[in-house]
Parts: structure tokens; sequence; C-alpha cells
């Protein structure tokens, strides 16, 4: 993937062709492509439903969300932004600009960078997932003087079809870098599609161009591949426009066996969606993990915390819908869905051997799972949904 100062991404249209809208659809932000100024009357966002742009009918290289100029904040209480599919989701420039992002996940939007600020805007970013976007870059923080600041965030299962990094940071002029520093994140199963690269032949997860990027606190590489499938490197830099990128990893230390906590996204309860877009998606908010923990013993442990939409259901055979597992005398079983992506350990608390019904697959695909035992338990991690089984050791 080029540098943005390669022309790796357009400018979205002209302000006119945008319009300012003084009124929202029921999931809170605009049907349509709309551009906010500090002269605007609508400053605040606060997601009511899921937003879905999936049928993108405006100009190629537009921008959902175009920033000029302003403070603004986009609160998504646990809703979702998902696309738009061939254009920027969020485009922030101007030194005056600053967008304050809470709460949200960022999803299938695609074609340029998702996220993109320029020409010293600022983007403060809290608890939020970039997840299943299939762009150039997840953020892009490009031009002199480009801050991002960003706590507890998340790339998941990303992927680049021009050889690209989840996050850019690119700067021209040596006394102006653009910055990113990140406190808490979690990078994984991000992949790099291409064959080759566009500009230069490499596949970091993060990188920095004649920029500056700030590790802190819990940072979590895994899973990250490059277009041949070989591990993607985490992050690194280079030189742009003569001066040199730099990396700073000031991480503290491993992270907690937990990871590091990622607070649950309170959800308002969703409103009627205006047709045809954006709608609306309603989600269960049960602790199902938490009572069967109480009601069994089986341990479930989740990156983000039992309340962070994993959910859990123990099986018997006929859950298991596998005969020769039941032949076989299984000992016990659970079904674990919803966001199982942030990683889920599940423990047993009888000795015995895992299987994994891959839940991704019909009839389910069945696999052994790695397993270990922790003080007497037998556990066994996942990062895709389906129903581990313990079985009887041989």
């Amino acid at each position: 993937m080029p540098v943005q100062s390669q022309s790796a991404t357009a400018t979205p249209v002209a302000p006119a062709q945008m319009t300012d809208p003084t009124t929202l659809t029921a999931c809170g932000l605009p049907a349509s492509s709309s551009q906010f100024t500090s002269e605007s009357r609508i400053t605040t966002f606060n997601l009511t439903a899921d937003c879905t742009y999936d049928q993108w009918s405006a100009q190629a290289g537009n921008a959902l969300l175009y920033f000029t100029s302003g403070a603004f904040t986009i609160n998504g209480n646990g809703h979702t932004i998902s696309g738009p599919p061939h254009t920027y989701t969020i485009f922030a420039t101007g030194a005056n600009t600053r967008l304050n992002l809470n709460n949200v996940i960022i999803r299938g939007g695609g074609a340029l960078t998702v996220v993109n600020l320029r020409s010293g805007a600022r983007l403060d970013a809290s608890n939020v997932i970039f997840r299943d976007n299939v762009s150039r870059a997840a953020l892009s923080v490009d031009n002199p003087n480009t801050q991002a600041v960003l706590r507890n965030v998340q790339f998941l299962s990303n992927r680049q079809p021009a050889s690209g990094t989840q996050i850019l940071v690119s700067a021209l002029a040596a006394g102006a870098r653009s910055t990113v520093t990140i406190t808490n994140g979690i990078f994984r199963g991000n992949r790099n599609t291409a064959s080759a690269s566009l500009f230069y032949d490499r596949s970091d997860t993060i990188l920095a161009a004649g920029a500056t990027i700030t590790l802190q606190g819990c940072i979590t590489f895994a899973g990250n591949l490059k277009s041949d499938g070989s591990a993607a490197d985490d992050y690194g830099a280079i030189t742009n426009g003569g001066v040199d990128g730099t990396v700073n990893d000031r991480n503290t230390g491993a992270c907690p066996a937990e990871g590091f906590v990622f607070p649950q996204l309170p959800k308002k309860k969703s409103k009627e969606t205006a047709t045809p877009r954006p709608s609306a998606t309603t989600r269960p908010l049960a602790t199902t993990c938490i009572d069967l923990n109480q009601a069994t013993g089986i341990a479930v442990r989740a990156t983000y915390g039992l309340a962070s939409g994993v959910q859990c259901q123990r099986l018997d055979g006929g859950g298991i819908g596998v005969q020769a597992i039941v032949d076989g005398g299984f000992i016990d079983a659970v079904d674990i869905w919803g966001y199982v992506e942030q990683g889920v350990e599940v423990c047993f608390p009888q000795a015995g051997e895992l299987l994994f019904l891959d839940a991704r697959t019909m009839p389910r695909a069945i696999a052994p799972l790695a397993s270990t035992v922790v003080n007497g338990m037998t556990c066994g991690a996942i990062e895709t949904p389906g129903s581990i089984v313990l079985m009887p050791l041989p």
C-alpha cells in the first residue's frame, strides 16, 4: 500500500457536492454522504441502532461523514456502523477539526481507508473496534501535525486488497510529524490479500512512514498474515520524504492473563429504522456464560469479559448431534457463539481431551482442540463460534 502522500487515497468530492443535514435517520447518522463544518447545526451523533450502508450509490471517492472544521462527537453506544463498501466511512481534515469516537464498532467498509485523518485533524477514540473491513487501511493518519489518540481499540479480521496495513501514519515535514498513540490494543486475524506491493514490498500490521507511533499498555498481535500466508510483522517504520518513521514500543510488560479489560458497551433501545437505510439490529445482552459457570462449574473467560457479547450453552447428546461422539462417552460439552473472535477460553472441571465442532461449516467440522491443565481443569481456547466437547482420556 502506498503512503497517502503518494496519492494512495483520493480526497473526497468537493464539499459543495455534499449535504449538511439538519436531521438524521433513526439510527443516529445521516442517510447519505454529508459534510460537517464548525457552522453545522449537528455536532453530536448518538447511535440508537446499528447503521448499515450496504447499497452505496454515492460518487466513488465520497465519504459518508466528511468533517472539515469544528469539534464533533460520535457516541456509538455499542452499536455498529456497517459500510459503506466503496468509499471512506469517516474523513476528517483541517487543523481546526477534532473528532471524538466512542463505544462503536466499524465494520464492512471497503476500497478506501475506513477512517482517514489529514492536514492537522485530531481523533480521540475510546472503545472502538475495526473489524471485517476490506480496505487499503483501517486507519490512516496523514500529513503533518495530524493526530490520533486511541484507547482500548481492536483491529480484527480486516483485509487489505492492496498491500496495506491496519494503521498507516505518514508525514512529509521534518518538524511537524503526524502521531498516533495507542493505549491497550488488540490486532488479531488481519490479512494483506494483495499479490504485490504498490509502493514498497512490506506488510506490517502498523506502519510509521516519516511519522511517530507510540504503543503502550497491553498491546496484542496475533494471527496477522501477509498475502502468502506467512506472519506479518507487528510494526515497522520507513523513511518518507526524507523523514524517518519511528515506533516507540513502551509496553510495560506482558499483558495480564485476561488481557486488558474492554468495558461493556451499553446499548440503548433500538428504534424502528427508516428505510431503505440505515437499518437497525437488536442484539441480546444476556450473560449466559456467567450463568453457565454458576450452574455447572464450567469456567469461561473472554478477553473483554463475559458481558462483552459472548454466549454459552451446555449441550447434551442431542445438542452435540454427532453419534460417534455420543457413543464415545463424552463427559461434557458447551456451545459458544456471539462475540467469540475476541478469544474465549473454556475450562471443564474434569480431566480429558477436547474436540472442537466448528459452527462455520455444515455439518460442523470436527477437529482436536489443544488443551492445557490449569488447577486441575481441562482448558481450551477458541476464536470462532462452535462447540467444545470434553472426551475421556484414552
